[in-house]
């Protein structure tokens, strides 16, 4: 009785889809998200112009940091009188704002709003949410308003009914399978699974992930208008860490060290070798000795055989 139940409840979940809807829904729509998300790539290409190079001294006004910071971490293999020409030359350049970009502004409150740099940004961040926002918004309208409450696909492995709000979107029917698609949710899918293809067609930093361009336009909603960074400052604190940093030059005593780590090695291949000369000498001795004994008692033993 329960296997005839099974059966008829497996019977029940059975749906016959028309091949139309694969030819003309569910291969379209993976065909158009594709196409506008290489589109929304060229766009995004065009709107921002390419890559802006950074200024000599914008460049210089960062890079100085390291400097200081390279002079802390290796400042103790070179002279005491090296490092201290460096490190007063530096600590004053870091509170005079030597390396600024603009030494004239280095005690005024920076504006993000009157940087143009900071707007710039802000451009760029804009221009980047339109082309993502207007083609997704374009894309939904046009699957709601000719695929609604479609069917598609039946996925072919088991899923929990917690799937079935993600899966069947605009399809309310409490009764189905979890494992069908609908319209709606066949879009969603491969606007998240579209990634490796957009990664094969136009290589990995891309802007037709549209996923990539929203979870940046929520971190810009979270912070909208973060402060640029205030080198000077910056500077001032490095210029600090300088003064507090302590020199010991790793070439102090460095032959009473060498005398200590590899003396003894030589001092010990001295004895061993002095130890073998004796050693040496010693049994050159006996058997020198012995020779001589042999010798005086054979001669010995010759003269009385003549003597008989």
């Amino acid at each position: 009785m329960s296997h005839q139940v099974l059966s008829t409840l497996a019977e029940s979940q059975s749906l016959y889809l028309d091949p139309a809807i694969r030819d003309w829904v569910l291969i379209p729509i993976m065909i158009v998200m594709v196409l506008v998300g290489v589109f929304r790539d060229q766009i995004t290409v065009l709107l921002s112009g390419g890559t802006k190079k950074a200024t000599l001294k914008a460049i210089r006004e960062s890079k100085v940091l390291m400097r200081g910071a390279a002079l802390r971490s290796y400042g103790n293999h070179i002279p005491p009188l090296s490092f201290l020409n460096r490190k007063n030359y530096l600590t004053n350049a870091y509170k005079k704002g030597d390396y600024l970009k603009n030494p004239a502004s280095m005690n005024q409150t920076v504006n993000p709003m009157t940087d143009p740099q900071g707007m710039e940004m802000m451009m760029e961040g804009m221009k980047k949410n339109i082309a993502m926002i207007i083609p997704q918004t374009i894309i939904m309208g046009w699957i709601n308003f000719f695929f609604s409450g479609f069917v598609l696909i039946k996925l072919p492995f088991p899923l929990t009914l917690r799937f079935k709000s993600m899966l069947q979107r605009g399809v309310e029917t409490p009764d189905m399978d979890v494992t069908w698609v609908s319209s709606l949710s066949w879009y969603f899918l491969n606007l998240f699974g579209l990634r490796s293809i957009f990664t094969l067609l136009l290589g990995e930093d891309n802007a037709a992930d549209g996923m990539r361009e929203m979870t940046a336009m929520s971190q810009m909603t979270a912070s909208p208008t973060g402060q640029p960074q205030d080198f000077h400052k910056l500077h001032l604190a490095e210029s600090e860490n300088l003064e507090l940093t302590p020199h010991s030059w790793e070439l102090n005593d460095i032959e009473h060290r060498l005398l200590t780590r590899y003396g003894k090695r030589e001092q010990q291949k001295i004895i061993d070798s002095t130890e073998n000369v004796i050693e040496s000498n010693e049994k050159n001795a006996i058997e020198a000795a012995s020779a001589s004994s042999y010798s005086e008692h054979k001669g010995k033993s010759r003269r009385k055989s003549g003597k008989h």
